[in-house]
This record gives structure tokens, C-alpha cells and sequence, in this order.
């Protein structure tokens, strides 16, 4: 053999023990909005996936396989839809990870339905998210209409009692951004508030991108409400809360629907005196009583060594959380296909308070996990604290102060 084949043959049977010793790969697509006005939540709610699949991987992978993430940036529901029909033709990817954004998980996961492609909701709370009946979607996080419900209970069983008035005489005023998100919570906190007798004097809707809301707020001030409840994005609540002390309007009780009321940077934008005393319900956030939420404290460990920074809201967590209960769950599987993938997802049975959420997993009509909730939080010196249900909490409400 001349020497030119002999090299010729060597790098031939290298490339071929390469190949034989590349780990194997399994590719999922990961559809946030990383960029346009809410790609902070939507970057926060990667990052918790993120942690899942790097813890995942760190022991040994899927069924021996390393995970992969494949970006698609939802910034607006057109692109959404594009990039969803991406990923599945062009990475062919075993199955789609989103969207925090309500809108654009709607409109993705149709998407990925018309393709028999599992997508995977880890935090978008609207309604038709699962109550259109898809066969490919799956929802891990609490719903609008637990958020809604929670908001309800809080004012009758805590906020009512806590200023010494009873619950059919406080005055409600529903604000919401008009999106799906905002719609289908106020649907709820409408219902619900009926339900327990609450004095609901106003519902109103208003775009999302609003730049004025002084009218809102005065239409408020003069109906005498006492006790406002807000479903927002974070430019809208900051928007609010600044306009509501310039018209110094001040009711017992502001009472936000996730979103902008659970950032830091909403607090640090309106200031830590504005913002004290504002409640909110929403995913679990990170000043909780960590008996009910096992692995809480590793998650804030390694979040704060992979980013350098505490976490900056409860969206991590909750999308680590969902998105480490179907990944284990694929690791015990055989195989990626859909079927197989819907067989894996049939089986999970996780019970309350063994997530680092706090809350199960267990899939139950419209694929809609039946063990999620949320949490009743407020702002306390500048920090989100859980003040509700008692067996979560960290502090105490602040009431009248």
C-alpha cells in the first residue's frame, strides 16, 4: 500500500470511530419570545428549561441520548407559526418546549398538531391553550382559571377579613390587557367574584402596548373601588402603578394577575415604596416555605451559578419544573415517536408537594395537568414574598399599612 493510501485509509477508519463514539442526540425545539416587548419573560422561562435539560444531561441524558435545544424566537404570533413549522421540517425535532406567551402558544401548537408533533406548555395560562382539545399538546403549569379562582379566595378568606370589611361590600374593578391571557383571567375573576358575592363595579380591557392608561385609572378612582384586580404584562403594570399614584389613587388592595407583578424589574421600575403592599397570584415564586417546595433551593443554586445572577421571577421554576417531569419521563420510554412520547406523558403521576413548585403532575382532560396551582404573594420591602395558602407561606399579609 502506498503511503497516500495508507493515509487515505487511516483518516477513513477515524472518521468511522468518531462517528461510532459521538454521543447520540435527540433535538427539541424551545419556542420563547427572546425578543420584542416580552422576551425578559420569555428568556426568564427558557432558562428554567434550560437547567432541566443540563441537569438532564449531566446524568447521562434521555435514553443515553443528549438533549439539544434548538431556539425559535416567538416574538409575535406570525413568527411564532414560522418558527414553529422551522423546527419541525427543517431541525426535525422530537417535539416543541414554550411559550409563556399565551398568544403565540396558540398559534404554535396548531401548528405543531397539523404535523402530529408533541408541544409542550410550560407556562402560558390562557384557556384555549387546552381547551381546544389538541391531541399533541400538553400543559405542565397552572391555568387562568386557577389564577382567577385563587385571586378570588384571597380577597374573601384574607384581604377582606385582614381590613375588617366584608367581602360583598368591597368595590371590584377587573383591568386586563386584551390578549387571551388577559381575557380568559378576568373571565374567571368575573365568575368567581359572582359566585362569592363580590361587588364587581367594572370589567375593562385595554391593548397590552398602551402608553396612557391616566383614564383607566381615573374612571377607577371616581367608580370608588377599593380593591383593583390587574392581569398584565410588565409595561403595563408599571404603567399603572405609576399613573394610580400620580392620580393619587389609592384602593385598600391592588391585587396582579403573574406576568409584570412578579418581576424584580417591576419593583425596581415603580420603586420599592410604590410597589409594597401589592399583591399578586402567580406561579411559585422563591420566598416560600421550602417544606412544601422540595428542590427549590438546588434550582435557585444552580440557576445563580449558571446565569450569576437570583433568579428574576417564578417563570424559571415552573418551567424547570414541568420540563423535568416530561423529560424523565421520556427517559423511561423507548424511543422518541409521538405515540411513544404520549404513552410516556399517560404515565407520569407525580403528587402534590414533591415538585420544587410545590404542586404534581398528572395529565387529565385536554392533556392539562390537574395538579398545578398557584400561590398568593405580595410585595414586602422590596422582595416577593408568599403570603398564601397558610402551609405555603413565608410572611405574613400586610394589610392597611
Amino acid at each position: 500500500m502506498s503511503f497516500k493510501k495508507f493515509l487515505t485509509a487511516t483518516a477513513a477508519a477515524t472518521a468511522l470511530l468518531a462517528a461510532g463514539n459521538a454521543a447520540a442526540e435527540v433535538k427539541f425545539g424551545a419556542l420563547y419570545p427572546f425578543s420584542g416587548d416580552l422576551a425578559l419573560l420569555g428568556e426568564e422561562s427558557y432558562r428554567g428549561l434550560e437547567i432541566a435539560v443540563q441537569e438532564i444531561n449531566a446524568n447521562g441524558g434521555v435514553q443515553g441520548e443528549e438533549v439539544v435545544l434548538e431556539r425559535g424566537d416567538a416574538v409575535d404570533n406570525n413568527q411564532a407559526i414560522g418558527e414553529a413549522r422551522r423546527l419541525i421540517s427543517r431541525e426535525s425535532v422530537a417535539g416543541i418546549f414554550g411559550t409563556y406567551a399565551s398568544s403565540r402558544s396558540i398559534a404554535a401548537s396548531q401548528v405543531a398538531e397539523l404535523s402530529g408533533i408533541p408541544y409542550f406548555e410550560l407556562g402560558g395560562v390562557a384557556d384555549e391553550i387546552t381547551g381546544r382539545g389538541l391531541e399533541w399538546l400538553w400543559r405542565t403549569n397552572p391555568t387562568a382559571e386557577d389564577m382567577g379562582k385563587l385571586i378570588v379566595e384571597m380577597v374573601v378568606e384574607a384581604i377582606a377579613p385582614g381590613i375588617d370589611r366584608d367581602p360583598g361590600d368591597l368595590r371590584i374593578g377587573i383591568i386586563h390587557e386584551d390578549s387571551s391571557y388577559g381575557t380568559s383571567v378576568a373571565g374567571h375573576q368575573e365568575r368567581y367574584g359572582e359566585e362569592a358575592g363580590l361587588n364587581i363595579v367594572t370589567v375593562q380591557a385595554y391593548p397590552a402596548n398602551t402608553v396612557d392608561m391616566s383614564s383607566l385609572v381615573l374612571d377607577l378612582r371616581d367608580r370608588e373601588v377599593d380593591v383593583v384586580f390587574q392581569t398584565s404584562y410588565q409595561n403595563d403594570s408599571v404603567l399603572f402603578l405609576q399613573q394610580a399614584n400620580e392620580a393619587d389613587f389609592r384602593p385598600a388592595a391592588i391585587i396582579g394577575g403573574g406576568g409584570g407583578y412578579s418581576l424584580q424589574p417591576t419593583a425596581d421600575a415603580v420603586g420599592h415604596d410604590l410597589i409594597d403592599g401589592v399583591l399578586n397570584a402567580d406561579f411559585t415564586q422563591y420566598l416560600v416555605n421550602t417544606e412544601s417546595t422540595p428542590g427549590l433551593e438546588a434550582f435557585v443554586d444552580a440557576y445563580e451559578e449558571a446565569y450569576g445572577e437570583f433568579p428574576r421571577s417564578g417563570h424559571s421554576l415552573n418551567n424547570y419544573v414541568g420540563a423535568k417531569a416530561i423529560l424523565q419521563a421520556l427517559d423511561e420510554a423507548d424511543g422518541f415517536e409521538p405515540e411513544t412520547i404520549k404513552e410516556a406523558l399517560a404515565g407520569i403521576d407525580t403528587p402534590f408537594g414533591e415538585t420544587a413548585a410545590g404542586y404534581g403532575v398528572k395529565f387529565g382532560e385536554n392533556n392539562q395537568n390537574e395538579r398545578a396551582s398557584m400561590m398568593g404573594l405580595q410585595w414586602q420591602d422590596g422582595k416577593l414574598v408568599t403570603v398564601y395558602p397558610e402551609e405555603a407561606a413565608y410572611a405574613p399579609m400586610r394589610l392597611g399599612e
